[in-house]
């Protein structure tokens, strides 16, 4: 399957629809025990119903816990990535890698549209789930075709 065909779509299909976003008035206290709770990498930082920025557990190390800060104390629009790298729906799976790769990023936010809404996020570990997925179903076809039980 060429990965320069496929948008980034379909990996959104194999995943929980759930968005998670947080207040840019929150601290990061407040930020670091939703990613907890939620067991996730990120949140998108909302101001009113725009995305302004993203927290990641990078930010945490970086500009937290290396900078001595008190995560009870400090606001989250202090800390946060407000340059983010994101991508549209139709971006394409090899596009989105090539960006996670050559940015160094892990969490993609994918935003739609003139007023960029957020409708969805793909992590690192989201695209390794689905190329494995993918990998697997095309090595079991070429051993049911090697093996003359190919349907096609």
């Amino acid at each position: 399957m060429p990965l320069n065909k496929v948008s980034v779509t379909t990996i959104l299909g194999d995943k929980t629809s759930s968005l998670y976003t947080i207040p840019l008035d929150s601290t990061v206290e407040t930020a670091v025990s939703e990613m907890n709770r939620q067991r996730i990498g990120s949140l998108m930082v909302k101001d009113g119903g725009q995305c302004v920025g993203i927290f990641t557990e990078r930010d945490v190390l970086t500009r937290v816990v290396a900078a001595a800060r008190d995560p009870k104390e400090t606001p989250l629009g202090d800390v946060m990535t407000r340059d983010f790298q994101f991508i549209e729906p139709g971006t394409s799976v090899e596009d989105a890698m090539q960006i996670m790769t050559d940015k160094r990023v892990r969490h993609l936010p994918i935003l739609e549209g003139e007023g960029k809404k957020l409708v969805g996020m793909i992590s690192i570990g989201d695209v390794t789930r689905w190329l494995l997925k993918v990998n697997e179903l095309e090595a079991e076809n070429l051993r049911r075709y090697v093996f003359s039980e190919y349907p096609g």
